[in-house]
């Protein structure tokens, strides 16, 4: 848990309350902050499992499952492939693009660009196209005169997306199985604060839309799971445009390491379905393997 991503302190979090639900299962743990002593730590521990709770780079790319994977020490979450493949938003919608699932138009541009002119027509989403937890995250309103004034500390390139409007809807695969539908609904853009807040937004589960609507989410989260190669527990993002019914729905993303906080998502769904949180990762650990 931990680790050195701009997600640390929620990653931290995660961390925390996975290692007590464990403990209440029944298991020995210890809590380790990734750092760069991180390969000797996991020698001096020798764990039987290596349980992720790491969220954005170097945890959720695909680095430290390389790590694992070299280690030959087991553990939970997505391999190495779906991974950095679900950290890179654009080759990650390049793979549901293959796989017939609705994604919004994008680009990649180096940060000048962007802000000398319009990478598309406005509106649009100018965001780091290797980052999680809407971290960095610039929207272009329609009509908007000038360009983004960009943050320093941002990347070279970023994404610029089509904006999607609508409402904010997300669900959990766990193995094969999609748990449900959650509508996040939050007082303006559904920003880091607002995710992981306490009061900064809140959650419909199941959501209240239409049959048709839930059923296309449970669907396209497991193809979209399936199309990364993603194993254990993931999470599909999408925005629902209900002016336009079935052809409203975009997928935004898939978390190959979804938040395990108190206010998370994935925690909810899987209680919606009977699984109490210790049940949840008790079931992680289980699924835990290499070759992933």
């Amino acid at each position: 848990m931990g680790g050195p991503s701009a997600e640390r302190e929620v990653s931290l979090v995660s961390g925390r309350e996975c290692a007590a639900a464990l403990r209440g299962e029944g298991y020995e743990v210890v809590e380790l902050d990734a750092g760069l002593d991180l390969a000797a730590r996991l020698t001096e521990i020798s764990p039987d499992i290596v349980f992720n709770a790491l969220h954005g780079r170097w945890g959720e790319d695909g680095c430290v499952q390389g790590l694992l994977e070299w280690m030959r020490l087991p553990y939970t979450h997505s391999g190495v492939l779906a991974s950095a493949l679900a950290m890179d938003k654009e080759r990650a919608k390049e793979a549901f693009r293959v796989a017939g699932l609705p994604v919004a138009e994008s680009l990649l541009a180096d940060r000048a660009e962007i802000e000398a002119r319009h990478a598309m027509a406005p509106p649009y989403v100018v965001k780091p196209f290797n980052e999680g937890s809407s971290v960095g995250v610039y929207i272009v309103a329609e009509g908007a005169n000038t360009p983004p004034k960009l943050a320093d500390d941002l990347p070279d390139t970023l994404m610029v997306e089509a904006y999607v409007p609508g409402r904010e809807l997300t669900t959990t695969v766990m193995g094969d199985r999609a748990l449900g539908v959650t509508e996040i609904i939050a007082d303006g853009w559904y920003d880091y604060d607002a995710k992981y807040a306490e009061g900064g937004s809140r959650h419909e589960v199941p959501a209240n839309i239409p049959a048709e609507i839930t059923e296309a989410c449970l669907d396209i989260a497991r193809r979209a799971h399936d199309a990364l190669g993603c194993r254990g527990v993931s999470r599909s993002d999408f925005r629902w445009d209900d002016s336009k019914g079935l052809d409203g729905l975009i997928l935004l993303e898939q978390n190959t390491q979804p938040g395990m906080t108190p206010t998370s998502l994935v925690p909810e769904q899987a209680a919606l379905q009977g699984i109490e949180f210790g049940a949840l990762c008790r079931w992680m650990v289980e699924d835990a393997s290499c070759n992933r």
